[in-house]
């Protein structure tokens, strides 16, 4: 499975398309990324050429991308690209397109407010989770008292966790 697996960081240009479909939900939106780069001329960054691509989204991803992206938004798009050729009215046309694995908010650009998404069967609305968050801290067994030396502490942690 040769796959051309690419990362894209730019800006949602059209609003996510979201569809309901026999093999589940899709969304797709167009994807504008813009090259810069340093112009010693003008002393100053300076826009380049702008790649336009259709990012593809399918199953919780898609419906989660259509409730959380709009037009504008800095995001990463990681997925695999797909190049196609299409031959209309006598004219042939290559598109890129990117089946999307993963999209998020470009952090570097401005914040975002996680929600986790409320998953099939829950009882509880997403961001009100059903369940206590878990407790993530290991406890130290009373025998496995904290060594003072950093280096017996990190084998220590380390039997503690296998």
């Amino acid at each position: 499975m040769n796959e051309t697996m690419v990362c894209a960081v730019g800006n949602v240009a059209t609003q996510p398309v979201y569809r309901e479909l026999a093999a589940g939900p899709s969304a797709r939106f167009r994807l504008a990324v813009t090259s810069r780069y340093w112009d010693r001329e003008k002393n100053a960054w300076t826009d380049g050429h702008t790649n336009f691509f259709t990012v593809w989204a399918n199953r919780q991803l898609a419906t989660n991308a259509a409730a959380s992206l709009g037009v504008g938004d800095p995001v990463v798009v990681q997925g695999r690209l797909k190049v196609r050729t299409d031959v209309r009215e006598g004219q042939s046309r290559t598109s890129a397109d990117i089946d999307a694995v993963a999209i998020g908010h470009d952090l570097a650009r401005g914040t975002s407010a996680f929600r986790r998404a409320a998953v099939k069967g829950e009882a509880g609305a997403a961001g009100s989770p059903t369940q206590p968050e878990p407790a993530w801290e290991t406890p130290v067994a009373a025998s496995a008292a904290e060594p003072a030396d950093p280096e017996r502490r990190q084998d220590a942690l380390v039997a503690m966790v296998t």
